[in-house]
């Protein structure tokens, strides 16, 4: 059977890593066994759902480099058939309605607290004697309806955490469908697996609870709920062990993109987080060829923002001119990337070096007169004509035999002065690029206009 999966998010909100993650899991499982990718959209809240964090999701996902091969499907177009599996579910007895308001169920639950008991619902609704019911049916308030659960428990093999079972009867019976009539996610994501062919449910280990109870609707709507193989990915938390979820707003597609981590280097950390495979730059068809379930850990995963900003170092320095060239400064050459992709940590970051070779920056003056007096000499030294890669060898070779200096004296007053840090790309490779004219002045201005 070909595989089909599908990444569910509700545009409520703009994708996180950990969405990413999952939804990550779900296209390469795909890829690697020839399978189905599905993009499917929990957007049966209108209240919350909006229709530019639809458009953000499907443009973070293209910008992961993730492809969908159906979709997106809205769960708001199929309210119709989410209502005849509602009235299946009735006529089977396994829907109940319910008309305890949120006030009243709170204080259900407190009371049950005190008495030692778990805040699950008493299934007070199912007590009611048929004239009650009728009462309350001809009322005007509206009742939201509860899936009875079965006794006992859920099980099923997953295939990260392995053997797993729900006590069903720890649960409380969860409510379907709201008041008003739209059905929630529970619900209406089990309709839509089923429909839909999903043969495998990937997603975090958060769920483990909600799938013991939606291999209870799926059953009850006459599907073999073993047709469907899970798998649950641990949960992300923070490099101090902190769960991800606290903070996880700082961690958006939107933010990471915008601070200027490559796709490659998030998807490629991804795909590998929490698995025992090593956190390298990888391309799309290695990371499919290694995707394995089993790979895994059951242990949560730590994101680590130093980890990920390493990785996109490493894929930063890698990428030929081509791959960044509509995202340099205008005017920047292929010379002007190979001289200054080793030293970037994102690609922001060369907005910066081409203000060095090419704009007008103002090194801070050098306050030493010694220092002063080396750099109006390295000034006086410089070479005239086209500079190019050996211009810098010859230029220092001189100015070493005229001061004497060496190493750190005779390299680093040069480099302040010239790019006004303490660390940076080759100087040999940035002087050619920066040309006498500018050279000379920023050494002069450096040696407080000594000449």
């Amino acid at each position: 059977m070909t595989p089909r999966v599908r990444f569910a998010p509700s545009p409520t909100g703009y994708l996180h890593v950990g969405n990413a993650r999952a939804a990550a899991a779900n296209a390469l499982f795909a890829a690697r066994h020839g399978g189905v990718f599905i993009l499917r959209l929990d957007d049966t809240d209108t209240a919350r759902c909006r229709p530019e964090y639809e458009a953000a999701i499907a443009e973070d996902l293209r910008w992961l480099g993730l492809a969908w091969q159906e979709g997106p499907l809205h769960q708001r177009d199929r309210l119709a058939r989410y209502a005849m599996a509602a009235e299946a579910l009735k006529a089977s007895g396994r829907l109940y309605p319910c008309w305890e308001t949120e006030e009243e169920l709170s204080f259900k639950r407190q009371q049950r607290l005190k008495r030692g008991l778990a805040p699950i619902y008493d299934r007070a609704a199912l007590a009611l004697t048929e004239e009650q019911r009728a009462r309350a049916l001809a009322s005007s308030r509206p009742p939201h309806w509860r899936f009875r659960l079965s006794d006992g428990h859920a099980e099923w093999d997953d295939l990260v955490l392995g053997q797993r079972a729900v006590k069903l009867g720890a649960v409380s019976d969860p409510v379907l469908i709201r008041a008003d009539g739209t059905p929630l996610y529970t619900f209406a994501s089990v309709v839509d697996d089923i429909d839909h062919g999903i043969t495998h449910v990937i997603r975090g280990e958060d769920h483990v609870t909600n799938t013991g109870v939606q291999r209870d609707i799926i059953a009850s709507l006459g599907t073999n709920p073993d047709a469907m193989r899970f798998a649950h990915l641990p949960l992300l938390v923070g490099a101090d062990g902190e769960p991800l979820s606290k903070r996880i707003g700082s961690l958006s597609l939107r933010a990471l993109r915008g601070d200027g981590i490559e796709p490659a280097a998030l998807l490629a950390y991804l795909a590998r987080l929490g698995t025992s495979s090593d956190i390298a730059p990888a391309g799309w068809d290695e990371l499919v060829a290694g995707f394995d379930f089993a790979a895994f850990s059951r242990s949560a995963a730590r994101f680590d923002p130093a980890q990920l900003l390493a990785l996109n170092r490493r894929v930063l320095h890698a990428l030929p001119f081509e791959a960044v060239r509509a995202r340099l400064p205008e005017g920047a050459t292929e010379t002007f990337w190979h001289a200054i992709r080793g030293n970037l940590d994102m690609l922001s970051e060369a907005r910066h070096w081409w203000d060095v070779v090419a704009g007008a920056i103002v090194p801070p003056p050098i306050e030493e007169e010694g220092e002063r007096a080396f750099l109006a000499e390295a000034a006086a030294q410089l070479p005239a004509g086209t500079y190019d890669g050996a211009t810098f060898k010859a230029w220092t070779g001189a100015l070493a035999e005229a001061t004497g200096r060496k190493g750190k004296a005779l390299f680093r007053p040069l480099r302040l002065a010239l790019t006004g840090e303490e660390h940076g790309p080759e100087l040999k490779d940035i002087l050619p690029l920066m040309g006498r004219d500018r050279a000379y002045l920023r050494l002069t201005q450096a040696a407080g206009g000594v000449s």
